[in-house]
């Protein structure tokens, strides 16, 4: 089948690239389908909002912004590496389609605070978005469909990395994409962090392909280097900010309570979230999956300031009121003293299932291809003036000097009073103890 353009070109302001340009009908029709709307109810950065207020953009915003590196890599790649002979590792253009498809569609299976959710019900938002591209009852894939009978199996394939082309597949996917590359300047965009930019023209500038994939021109190694670290800075500053951590672990105490009351037959049925309830009896739809956003869980969140059970209505009202745990850091060696602290949380009257909690963030901000590991990374490739190929950490000092060095730390959660200083407090003697292991933000012997 042809295909179609539109009459004139769609444009959508977009605060981080101005205009989002759209020339294709199906890339339009795909972006007005109810499965793809529904990403507008989805933050991106789930309870991120609460420490940066300005992070409250969406995995629709997101997702067009995906599309439209993407659609600029093609554009570079089809007016300076055209192919001129089959197998000649230069860029085929007939490939745009289901590489702008892949990019625009490639997180609308993520669902309502996407990770958090995922953990506590075992969904997998990879693979409901190749459900989602597959199946025959969707939208989106009657829309690809009319591409061609075998269309949506090609999209689901670059999602699943598995198409034949690997420059389709490293556009979205590899350790400089162009999900990274929007997600990393809109996210530093919308939380006012500067030092998470770097310069994505110079990027997409020096970006060309190779039989092989992607990779960049030597004399564009800085810029490669520059969002290296910009996304270093991110991570720590932003992904791994100790307070939406802790407000990630009241949302998943939440919905772990809630999981179990329904679990033990205990759940008052006049407060009954009837959406989560095929989640809680794990059997569920794909339609049932797509009914979920944030808001539908915030709804079912105010319902339960009035539920009976008082650690439900607690943690509820700690979510929604932007009360998180506190937390300090913890080494293995200092990991010994968990049990006493859950004790000593138990003591002052709190739950030490729903009140304390683990937690672990670390990422890699460079990580040199090891074809022996279970996942193992692509590598980022400089082109030298030869065409040889140099991967990126053994030209750089900078990129060798924190590659496979994992950043990041562990710690321990739990409510804040149990840091209050007040010797006349019901549970002070418990207060004072637990103190005591508490030093500069971080647990310490006794």
């Amino acid at each position: 089948m042809p295909i179609q353009y539109l009459p004139r070109e769609k444009v959508f302001r977009d605060p981080v690239h101005n205009y989002i340009h759209v020339r294709h009908q199906v890339i339009l029709d795909l972006i007005d389908t109810p499965e793809f709307q529904r990403l507008r109810r989805i933050k991106q950065l789930g309870v991120a909002d609460e420490v940066f207020q300005g992070a409250e953009h969406t995995r629709f915003t997101h997702s067009l912004g995906v599309y439209e590196i993407t659609r600029e890599i093609c554009d570079n790649f089809a007016v300076n590496y055209p192919t001129q002979t089959a197998g000649d590792g230069l860029w085929d253009d007939s490939e745009r389609l289901v590489a702008l498809c892949a990019a625009l569609l490639h997180d609308i299976g993520h669902g309502a605070y996407s990770h958090t959710f995922e953990h506590i019900f075992g969904t997998d938002h990879e693979a409901i978005t190749r459900q989602i591209l597959t199946d025959a009852s969707t939208n989106v894939n009657r829309i690809l469909r009319g591409v061609a009978p075998d269309f949506p199996a090609q999209v689901a394939s670059v999602i699943a990395h598995t198409y034949p082309n690997p420059q389709v597949v490293q556009m979205i996917s590899s350790q400089i994409d162009a999900d990274r590359m929007d997600y990393l300047l809109r996210d530093a965009y919308n939380t006012g962090t500067k030092y998470g930019e770097f310069d994505l023209t110079r990027v997409l500038r020096v970006m060309r392909p190779y039989a092989g994939g992607i990779g960049f021109d030597a004399n564009g190694m800085h810029a490669v280097e520059d969002y290296i670290v910009s996304r270093f800075q991110m991570y720590q500053q932003i992904y791994f900010h100790p307070v939406s951590r802790g407000m990630e672990m009241i949302l998943t105490h939440l919905l772990q309570r809630a999981k179990s009351l329904y679990e033990a037959g205990k759940f008052d049925s006049k407060f009954n979230p009837r959406l989560l309830i095929p989640f809680f009896e794990r059997d569920f739809t794909l339609k049932d999956y797509l009914r979920l956003d944030d808001g539908v869980l915030n709804t079912y969140f105010t319902y339960w300031l009035d539920y009976p059970d008082p650690v439900l209505r607690d943690l509820a009202d700690r979510f929604l009121s932007r009360r998180p745990l506190k937390s300090v850091t913890f080494t293995d060696q200092t990991a010994g003293l968990l049990p006493k602290l859950r004790d000593l949380v138990q003591q002052a009257g709190f739950d030490p299932d729903y009140y304390t909690a683990e937690n672990d963030s670390f990422d890699l901000p460079y990580d040199q291809y090891d074809p022996s590991a279970a996942n193992p990374k692509t590598q980022i490739e400089i082109i030298q003036a030869d065409g040889t190929l140099e991967e990126l950490s053994t030209l750089s000092r900078l990129v060798a000097a924190i590659s496979g060095q994992a950043s990041g730390d562990k710690r321990f959660y739990f409510p804040k009073i149990m840091l209050k200083q007040d010797p006349e407090a019901a549970h002070a003697a418990q207060y004072q103890a637990f103190q005591a292991h508490v030093l500069n933000g971080a647990l310490i012997g006794s």
